[in-house]
């Protein structure tokens, strides 16, 4: 009796467990919710739901906003210094923008000028009378896209002035990210959001950086072109005048001559250590005058030395962290582009300018300026 009772209480245990193991224990072969389908379909119904969500979520870079706070004070300040992080960002992206706007419109009055040119030194090329008035009204045409065109120079010294100042607040937020170290009170995961933080923020530093160069190098490219087209207008007005075709203009060929002689004398000299600056200019403090002091010297070299070329040459204090380092030498390279754009503005070509960076023991970033 015993034994049977053991045997009918095992049996009971086998068929409850059976019962119960379909709401219990999950299923390996449990079918699909949505109905049945056949295994090629289902095999390509999730590889196309794979790559869909492969499309539609890109990869995202993880930045101090996306890991969790830790409710400290650093932790508080580091989400402050991300909120500012977020508006310089776009601030640089509108300044990209507009630099994109610029050179689109540049572009587009180029176009136009040099198809009325062509239109008329066809004209010209073929024969056609003393002052012919078609050619006349051509002419007038293709000065008025060359207006157009020098227009968009203030615009861009306007844009040059405006990324100078969000670097400026870059450089600022940089070193408001690595002060915010060394303040106390801060957990493991805080000093984890400053390190993606300070590598955002210098990110964005270094694309201020080459957003600027590219811009001096435009002004610099659109100021050149503008006075050898002039030249070219004036030499086709006289063609014009006379109904015979006559080329580029002479002082033209003379200026663009001068620049590449300029340009090989100012690449084969190197500024010694001891070599003594026209004009060394100290950004020891925010908004430093130096245009007249800088204008006065270069009149006077180019009075003694009329094909004088310059060497603009960045200095930075090597002294201090790698991080402070090359923040110094990035304000360094800017305050030598603004003297640049200064030199141009006042009529000197980018071609006979050449930038240079260096390092030595300075308190403060300066720029020298070299007579070659």
């Amino acid at each position: 009796m015993r034994v049977t009772k053991t045997i009918i209480a095992a049996f009971g245990t086998a068929v409850l467990l059976a019962g119960c193991s379909g709401s219990v224990w999950p299923s390996l072969e449990a079918e699909d919710p949505a109905g049945s389908a056949p295994a090629g379909q289902a095999s390509t119904a999730r590889s196309g739901a794979s790559a869909n969500a492969s499309q539609t979520q890109p990869i995202r870079v993880a930045t101090a906003a996306a890991i969790e706070q830790s409710g400290t004070f650093v932790g508080n300040k580091t989400t402050e210094l991300n909120g500012e992080l977020d508006r310089l960002s776009g601030n640089v992206q509108t300044l990209e923008q507009r630099f994109t706007e610029l050179q689109g419109q540049s572009e587009q009055g180029s176009l136009a000028y040099q198809q009325a040119t062509a239109t008329i030194m066809a004209r010209l090329q073929t024969g056609t009378t003393p002052g012919n008035p078609v050619l006349v009204s051509q002419w007038e045409e293709a000065q008025g896209q060359l207006e157009r065109i020098s227009e968009t120079l203030p615009r861009l010294r306007t844009l040059a002035n405006d990324a100078a100042q969000e670097a400026a607040f870059g450089n600022y937020l940089l070193s408001s990210v690595q002060a915010t170290y060394g303040l106390s009170g801060a957990v493991e995961a805080d000093h984890v959001r400053l390190r993606v933080l300070e590598d955002a923020v210098y990110q964005q530093v270094v694309q201020i950086d080459r957003l600027m160069g590219d811009m001096a190098q435009a002004e610099q490219r659109q100021t050149g072109y503008l006075n050898s087209e002039r030249q070219n207008l004036t030499t086709l007005s006289l063609a014009i005048k006379n109904g015979e075709l006559y080329g580029t203009s002479l002082a033209s060929r003379a200026f663009i001559q001068a620049d590449q002689q300029a340009r090989i004398e100012s690449q084969s000299v190197v500024p010694a250590p001891s070599e003594r600056a026209l004009v060394v200019v100290r950004f020891d403090r925010p908004g430093v005058n130096y245009q007249q002091a800088l204008y006065n010297a270069v009149s006077q070299a180019l009075e003694r030395k009329p094909t004088a070329n310059f060497d603009v040459v960045a200095v930075n204090p090597s002294a201090g962290t790698p991080a402070q380092q090359a923040l110094n030498a990035s304000a360094a390279r800017r305050h030598a582009e603004d003297v640049l754009r200064t030199l141009t503005g006042m009529g000197v070509s980018g071609s006979r300018v050449k930038l240079i960076q260096a390092a030595e023991d300075v308190a403060n970033n300066e720029v020298r300026l070299f007579v070659r």
